[in-house]
C-alpha cells in the first residue's frame, strides 16, 4: 500500500525519529499510486499502474548532514536507514549553510485531493484514449497521446516536532494529431487535480482542428510579427521568468533582478502594467501543497502587480543571511487575463501569427532573460483580422520581459503546468530564421 493516511504517516515517522541518536533528525515520507495509457497511430499502445513509496532519513551532527532512502517501513528497516543516515553524517564534511531543523508551523488547509481522480479506473483510461482515436480517424488524422493520472502523499517531521502532511490527485493529458498526408500536426495537453475539469475530448479537438488547418503549410519571411500567444506558447517562458524572482541571485548579481552596486530590481516595474502575477496554494483552479518541501508554510502572495516586482523568494539560509522573513518558491503561479476573446484578437490583427506552442526552449543569456526555441504543431498566418493560411514554424528569439512589455491584449486563462496562463497578443515579437519541420 503506498498511500498512507496523516496519521499512519505519523506513526511510521515517529517510530523512525524514536531510533535517531543525532544532534537533529528529519524524515520524509512519501507515495504514489498511479496509472497511465498511451496510444499511437491510432491504437492503444501501452497501458499501466505504477505504485511507489518512500522514507528518507537525514541524520545531522552539527553541520554534518547524512542521508539514506529505503521502502521498507518495519522497525528492523526504520532503525537500519536512520543508523545510515548517520553513518554517512559522520563521514560528511560540514556544511557551512545548514540550517538546523524548523520549530512546528501552522499551515493553511489543503485542497489538492480530490476523491474522484484518485478512483480512476483502467475503463476511465480507455474511454479517454477513445474519445481522441474515433474522431481523429474520422478525420483522417493519426492520433498519440498519453494520459498519466497519479494518488499521491507526502508527509515530514522533524526531531524538534515539526509535522507536515499533504494528499493530492493529477490527471495530466497529452495528445499530437497529425494528417496522414504527412503535411499537417496538431496539438493539445490538459492537466488538473479534478477529472472533471480535464476535458481532454475538447483538446483532442482542438489538436484535431489544428492538425486539418495546418496541412501544407507555406514559407513567410522571418521577422518582427504581431503574435498572439495560445496559453502553451508563453508557459515556459513565463515560467524561466519566474525562475529569476531568487532572491540570492538577484543580490549575488547572477540575474535579471540584478542591479549594480549589489541593489535588485524590487519595487520597479519591469513590465506592461497590465501584468499581474501571483501565487496562491488555495487556487481552486491550480492548488498545490500549502508547505514547502523544507517545510515552509506557503500562502498567497503578489510578485509583479502592475507591472511592479513585489516580492523575491528567499531560502531559509539567505532569509537569515539578509535578516528578512524566508519566503519559499511557489508551487504554482498565476497571470491575471482579460476579456479579449481569441476570435477578437484575431479579428484586430492586421498581419501576424497564431502560435499553439513553442518547445525546445533554451536561454540565450540569462541576464537579459533572451532564449530561443522554435514553433510547433500549428502556427497560422493572420492578414486583415482572418486566419490566411498555416504557415512554416519559425525559430524565435525573445525576451518574456520584453514580450510583457509589448503587449497588446490578454484574454482567458488556461491551466498549463500547473500555472494559469491567458492567451496573450503581443507586438514585435522575433523570429529568426525558418524550421521545415512539420
Amino acid at each position: 500500500m503506498a498511500i498512507y493516511s496523516k496519521e499512519e504517516a505519523r506513526k511510521i515517522m515517529e517510530k523512525a525519529l524514536s531510533f535517531s541518536k543525532s544532534d537533529a533528525c528529519e524524515v520524509n515520507l512519501t507515495g504514489s499510486e498511479s496509472g497511465n495509457i498511451r496510444y499511437a497511430r491510432n491504437s492503444v499502445s501501452t497501458a499501466g499502474h505504477r505504485s511507489n513509496q518512500t522514507l528518507v532519513a537525514q541524520a545531522n551532527f552539527g553541520k554534518k548532514s547524512g542521508t539514506a532512502t529505503i521502502d521498507e517501513f518495519d522497525d528492523a528497516s526504520l532503525e537500519k536507514v536512520v543508523r545510515r543516515a548517520e553513518e554517512l553524517a559522520q563521514l560528511s564534511p560540514e556544511n557551512p549553510e545548514f540550517m538546523e531543523p524548523m520549530e512546528p508551523q501552522e499551515y493553511l488547509e489543503s485542497k489538492t485531493f480530490i476523491e474522484g481522480t484518485a478512483n480512476i479506473k483502467p475503463e476511465d483510461r480507455t474511454q479517454i484514449a477513445a474519445d481522441s482515436i474515433e474522431p481523429a480517424r474520422a478525420k483522417d488524422v493519426t492520433a498519440a497521446g498519453f494520459l498519466n493520472d497519479s494518488n499521491d502523499f507526502s508527509a515530514m517531521m522533524n526531531s524538534k516536532g515539526l509535522f507536515a502532511y499533504n494528499r493530492s490527485t493529477n490527471i495530466d493529458f497529452t495528445v499530437t494529431m497529425r494528417t496522414n498526408d504527412g503535411t499537417g500536426s496538431g496539438w493539445a495537453t490538459r492537466e488538473a487535480n479534478d477529472i472533471a475539469k480535464l476535458g481532454a475530448g475538447e483538446a483532442s479537438k482542438r489538436a484535431i482542428d489544428k492538425a486539418v488547418m495546418s496541412r501544407e503549410a507555406k514559407a513567410i519571411e522571418p521577422g518582427k510579427y504581431t503574435v498572439i500567444l495560445e496559453p502553451a506558447a508563453s508557459a515556459q517562458l513565463l515560467g524561466n521568468m519566474f525562475g529569476s524572482f531568487n532572491a540570492r541571485r538577484a543580490d549575488e548579481g547572477r540575474s535579471f533582478m540584478s542591479k549594480e552596486g549589489g541593489a535588485t530590481k524590487l519595487g520597479e516595474k519591469i513590465v506592461d502594467e497590465r501584468v499581474n502575477l501571483w501565487s496562491d496554494p488555495q487556487h481552486p483552479d491550480v492548488p498545490s501543497a500549502t508547505w514547502s518541501g523544507n517545510g515552509l508554510p506557503r500562502k498567497k502572495m503578489n510578485w509583479l502587480e502592475g507591472g511592479v516586482v513585489k516580492n523575491l523568494f528567499y531560502s531559509r539560509f539567505w532569509a537569515k543571511e539578509k535578516g528578512v522573513e524566508p519566503v519559499p518558491f511557489p508551487s504554482n503561479s498565476i497571470m491575471d487575463g482579460g476579456d479579449t476573446s481569441l476570435e477578437d484578437m484575431i479579428k484586430s490583427t492586421k498581419r501576424g501569427i497564431l502560435v499553439t506552442r513553442l518547445w525546445y526552449i533554451r536561454t540565450v543569456d540569462p541576464q537579459t532573460l533572451l532564449y530561443t526555441g522554435l514553433t510547433r504543431d500549428g502556427t497560422f498566418f493572420i492578414e486583415d483580422g482572418k486566419i490566411k493560411h498555416p504557415v512554416k514554424n519559425f525559430r524565435f528569439n525573445e525576451s518574456p520581459i520584453i514580450m510583457l512589455n509589448n503587449l497588446e491584449s490578454l484574454g482567458k486563462q488556461e491551466r498549463v503546468n500547473g500555472r494559469l496562463i491567458p492567451y496573450m497578443k503581443v507586438r514585435d515579437f522575433t523570429f529568426t530564421s525558418l524550421s521545415d519541420a512539420v
